[in-house]
């Protein structure tokens, strides 16, 4: 790779580690081709990017971003995966292939909103509920007080309506 080109590849990934919500790093040494095109396939489903760089080059293109703690993780091969929308799904697959005791893949750390991450950390992240889930606990937890509010204001009138009807059956049996 000449000068040129590296300075090229340090641009964009300067621009796309600054765009990413949450950064992962991963040593990967010792997957074949099979393992490693299925786990791109999963990322690539989560939408998250996943790349495999050279240190030096991820060295230049952390500078000047909320990322530059991945530096201490610079050792050895590594692979990056760049989440931008959503760190749960992607914390989710790479966990998983972590875990997996037959696959040699083994998380680094990462970065979430500017914020240095651990293995224990992502693994806890991989842990969360899905968004989905967690946007309708949310939502029915705002609902809730509604759906109280509206049986409230129906048992009211019911009971008055049972109290007439006793009142009408006293009478009737008088």
């Amino acid at each position: 790779m000449n000068k040129e080109s590296k300075k090229q590849v340090v641009a964009e990934l300067h621009d796309k580690l600054d765009r990413a919500k949450a950064v992962f790093l991963a040593d990967f040494r010792g997957l074949d081709v099979g393992k490693v095109t299925e786990l791109r396939n999963e990322l690539r489903k989560a939408e998250v990017e996943y790349k495999v760089v050279k240190n030096t080059l991820l060295e230049l293109a952390v500078r000047d971003t909320d990322k530059l703690s991945l530096n201490e993780h610079f050792a050895g091969p590594t692979a990056v995966a760049m989440s931008y929308s959503d760190p749960v799904a992607a914390a989710k697959v790479l966990s998983r292939f972590d875990k997996d005791q037959q696959i040699p893949f083994k998380l680094k750390g990462g970065v979430l909103s500017g914020k240095s991450i651990s293995v224990a950390d992502i693994q806890a992240l991989a842990d969360l509920p899905s968004r989905e889930v967690l946007l309708a606990k949310m939502l029915g937890s705002m609902n809730a007080p509604a759906t109280n509010f509206v049986g409230v204001l129906a048992a009211v009138p019911g009971s008055f309506v049972r109290a007439l009807n006793a009142i009408r059956i006293q009478k009737e049996g008088n």
